[in-house]
């Protein structure tokens, strides 16, 4: 399981989050367009509304683990502050594999909404 920073209103803590969270979130945060490392923790906070930190230790891994498998693709650029970056984007394999992702996210929120309501 990745370990990732959740914010809450009063403090930083630590969540487990389900296998393969990550990996959506990477996902969709590279969706639009190719970013550098930061770029990706940064557009994942800026798309849950600051509840995700995602910190390198579980970031970068990750974007190994899913450019060996074949979803993203990387090449070297600059990045905005002139620094040398490595830009990763999705790979068709990887557009199909957000789509299974979300659609298996949307079967499990739900499942987990009808069980939460259950009396």
């Amino acid at each position: 399981m990745q370990i990732i920073y959740m914010s809450t209103r009063d403090e930083q803590s630590k969540a487990d989050l389900l296998q393969g969270t990550l990996d959506l979130l990477v996902l969709k945060a590279l969706s639009p367009q190719s970013l550098h490392g930061l770029g990706v923790s940064n557009r994942i906070s800026q798309i849950t509304n600051g509840t995700f930190d995602v910190k390198p230790g579980s970031l970068f891994p990750a974007l190994h683990r899913m450019e060996e498998a074949g979803w993203l693709k990387s090449e070297w650029g600059e990045s905005e502050n002139k620094r040398r970056a490595k830009y990763y984007s999705l790979t068709k394999a990887g557009r199909r594999q957000l789509e299974t992702e979300t659609e298996d996210w949307h079967r499990i929120s739900m499942a987990m909404t009808s069980a939460l309501r259950a009396g």
